[in-house]
């Protein structure tokens, strides 16, 4: 017989009976997630896609949306975990770039993982010390405080040439200052002079080729630029080379004296390094007439160094071939149906050609994510395409067309990046 109310066996018996209850609420309440992307998953993982390449679009264009893809990126890894879809090998199988796609990209959003490699930030510094470590010459105090400004930068570049006449021919540094045209420091956007060195290797003896840059002080600002950065090359057999990234901050102490130290380690973070660097090395335009003639043949030796260093490769620490093929990767037939029957031999239809030399076995596939102030500076600005002379207004058309074959994501045509994604469902489908 059951207990009656307000008695002893009354009240326990109600708060199982609530117990029981919280616990079949919480089943389905976990349950309703799952529902959709289990019982029809072409469905629910092509409207995701649809939502990731938006997001996605939105973030490139407008840096202060980053944290909403960021927020898209996370919500479909916690139904991927939670709903154990990627643990189901038929799932997996089917959307299998899609799946990958988004545990390479929720890896990056940790906060240990600013620079974007799948091992910690710190696990990165310390295992690529070796590679990235600034010479000692180029900190003693006298050159430090001769390269902290733009008035004094021609007594660094003399110190330079006293280390080169100690040097053989071969070891020879190669040196120039310049003005970048659209891309500041680190820690001053509107930062544009540097001074860039070279440092050459030998990969034989396992020594890396070093790229240092030093963010130069305008004459007469007040505040002094910090950022020192460090891209290293380490050629290997195969034509390709491992690249290796750092950035420093220099700290100018009231008595005059200027230290260096690691950015990430001064408690700054860092950047995502291959979101701009997806060639390794970057080569070099300056601003026009920011070079002085007597340095042009350093600046044109350093842009012909940077194409020896074959396909970028990054050790073990991110196969950018997982985010897929870059701009201008579309079919003929794609193209053509976005852009009409004639637009194949128009100006700005031939001039698409990033595939050509950015692939994964070449200068590496300009891919999502990327920094869309590179992009439009190397468009607009005239540097790429190589060999293609357009008027600014192609060149604006160029760029949109570009961006808008990318992202794309309408269902009768979709773009590179949604394309890729599916391409695994589509075929098993076919």
């Amino acid at each position: 017989m059951m207990s009656e109310p307000n008695k002893p066996g009354y009240t326990s018996f109600r708060l199982i009976l609530s117990v029981v209850c919280l616990l079949v609420i919480g089943r389905v309440v976990l349950a309703v997630p799952c529902a959709l992307p289990k019982s029809q998953p072409d469905s629910w993982v092509t409207t995701k896609v649809n939502v990731l390449v938006q997001a996605a679009r939105a973030a490139y264009e407008d840096d202060v949306r980053q944290p909403a893809y960021d927020r898209v990126i996370e919500r479909i890894a916690d139904t991927l975990r939670q709903c154990k879809l990627s643990e189901d090998a038929g799932f997996v199988k089917r959307y299998r770039q899609f799946v990958e796609y988004i545990k390479l990209a929720s890896v990056a959003q940790l906060p240990d993982h600013e620079l974007g490699f799948v091992v910690p930030d710190r696990q990165y510094f310390q295992e690529t010390r070796q590679y990235v470590q600034i010479p000692e010459f180029l900190l003693t105090q006298t050159f430090l405080q001769s390269v902290s400004r733009d008035g004094t930068l021609n007594r660094a570049k003399l110190l330079l040439q006293e280390v080169n006449s100690k040097r053989d021919p071969a070891d020879q540094l190669i040196f120039f200052s310049y003005r970048s045209q659209h891309l500041g420091t680190p820690d001053n956007k509107n930062s544009y002079q540097r001074l860039l060195i070279v440092i050459p290797g030998n990969a034989e003896k396992g020594v890396p080729e070093k790229w240092v840059q030093f963010g130069i002080t305008d004459r007469g600002a007040r505040i002094h630029v910090r950022n020192l950065s460090v891209v290293s090359a380490m050629p290997g057999p195969d034509g390709s080379s491992n690249f290796y990234f750092k950035d420093y901050y220099r700290s100018y102490a009231r008595d005059g004296s200027i230290s260096v130290k690691g950015r990430w380690e001064l408690g700054y973070g860092d950047d995502n390094c291959v979101s701009c660097h997806k060639s390794g090395i970057l080569p070099i335009f300056p601003g026009s007439g920011s070079v002085r003639a007597n340095e042009r043949e350093a600046l044109v030796a350093v842009n012909q160094r940077f194409l020896t260093y074959g396909a970028p490769r990054f050790q073990n620490y991110l196969d950018l071939s997982r985010f897929g093929p870059g701009l201008t990767s579309a079919s003929l037939e794609s193209r053509t149906r976005r852009f009409g029957t004639g637009f194949g031999a128009s100006v700005v239809g031939r001039a698409m050609t990033c595939i050509a030399c950015h692939h994964q076995e070449r200068l590496g596939a300009l891919n999502w994510p990327m920094d869309s102030v590179l992009i439009k500076s190397f468009v607009k600005g005239g540097q790429m395409p190589l060999g293609h002379k357009l008027k600014i207004s192609e060149r604006n058309e160029l760029y949109r067309k570009l961006i808008q074959e990318y992202f794309a994501i309408d269902d009768a045509n979709p773009g590179i990046l949604k394309s890729w994604l599916l391409a695994s469902a589509q075929s098993e489908s076919d």
